[in-house]
């Protein structure tokens, strides 16, 4: 009797649904299950870090191994924990009822936690993870709007914590200079300044480990149609750069309201487009060892997915490969969250931990998973006689 072949959306359909007939279940048995239809290069390997982390978005290892997670729609802030040394182990809730907690960065022991409104600091945190010391408030001068309000953080070479401040619309222009920024202020809250300018959504930065410059991700304003504008990955060396919101999107789109007759060659251009609408978030730059050395120093970003484009896209993990500090291509690396017109997970970030292997948040079904490599065993096996 012949087999009945099934494309893959549809077998996932039918996995997705098994799963959900088990009452008995693990909490991540579904992406146990699904993790089978993510698509790598050879050699590369995905599996469940922790399958109990909900609504998990941004990622802070500390250098003994507490990742700790930030969320946007639930208020929390988590600390998972490794349990003798292997993945799914504790959980712990450091902080609950904030006002969407997206952003966590470390320094020197403390917990930075960023608010829509504001930045706290959690004491020493891994010396209180089952009872946190009060957070301090370090900085309560950001605006309150939420569209566009949750922040990704993180602390810069310089030791300046880099916090963005996103458009509170789809595309506007406010008198209020802040807004559709990245500020920096010192780690006590003092020397607050804006640090770029034009910069519609930012979720996610790094810096290169070479030269020292910030790279970052900005989502493309909506509305303009499927195929454009596209998102953006950026580059700035210097303070004052401006990056084009509202006037102009991606490298020569000029808005039909704000962009006028203003050339947008007077703004810094991206140092690559990226796909339309795929909502690029997080980004790292690789600088483990577990990887080839292909991929050291090259970027990885999470693409948390399309809401309103007719035909969804991102659902992955990209890399934007470099060299000499430019932008060579931008290809896919891990896929398959997205089959057909279903997609049963959105990566939100991405975090290289100390063996070399990268972390990656999912917000869709409060997981982290782990991508890890061994280089493929040759293939012995003699050709058959002929």
């Amino acid at each position: 009797m012949s087999s009945i072949k099934l494309p893959v959306s549809a077998c996932i359909a039918v996995l997705v649904l098994l799963a959900g007939l088990c009452p008995a279940a693990t909490a991540g048995m579904k992406e146990k299950i699904l993790l089978t239809a993510i698509r790598m290069p050879p050699g590369f390997k995905i599996e469940l870090y922790n399958d109990a982390v909900p609504g998990a978005r941004s990622l802070a290892m500390s250098p003994s191994g507490v990742l700790f997670v930030g969320t946007r729609n639930n208020g929390r802030v988590y600390a998972v924990m490794r349990q003798n040394g292997k993945p799914n182990g504790r959980v712990i809730t450091i902080a609950d009822s904030l006002n969407m907690p997206n952003g966590v960065a470390l320094f020197d022991g403390d917990l930075y936690v960023a608010e829509v409104g504001r930045i706290l600091r959690f004491r020493q945190i891994e010396s209180h993870l089952d009872n946190p010391l009060p957070p301090e408030v370090v900085y309560d001068q950001f605006p309150k709007d939420t569209h566009h309000g949750w922040k990704f953080i993180r602390f810069g070479p310089e030791g300046k914590l880099y916090v963005p401040v996103g458009a509170p619309c789809n595309v506007c222009l406010r008198s209020e200079p802040v807004y559709a920024t990245i500020t920096r202020l010192n780690r006590d809250g003092s020397g607050f300044e804006i640090y770029a300018h034009g910069v519609r959504n930012t979720v996610g930065f790094d810096w290169h480990p070479l030269t020292g410059q910030l790279w970052f991700t900005d989502n493309g304003r909506d509305w303009l149609g499927d195929d454009q504008p596209p998102d953006e990955l950026n580059r700035s060396g210097i303070k004052g750069l401006h990056f084009g919101f509202p006037y102009c999107h991606g490298t020569a789109i000029a808005d039909p309201k704000f962009g006028g007759d203003v050339s947008c060659t007077r703004y810094t251009p991206p140092a690559a487009d990226l796909g339309p609408h795929v909502a690029a978030l997080g980004m790292r730059f690789y600088t483990g060892r577990m990887f080839p050395q292909t991929y050291r120093n090259q970027i990885f970003i999470a693409e948390h997915g399309s809401w309103n484009r007719s035909q969804k896209t991102g659902y992955r993990i990209t890399i934007a490969r470099l060299n000499d500090n430019q932008v060579l291509s931008y290809e896919p690396f891990a896929q398959g969250w997205l089959a057909g017109k279903s997609a049963w997970g959105r990566p939100v970030d991405v975090e290289i931990i100390s063996d070399g292997s990268m972390l990656v948040s999912d917000d869709k079904n409060g997981v982290i998973y782990r991508i890890s490599y061994e280089a493929p065993i040759p293939s012995t096996a003699k050709p058959p006689a002929r």
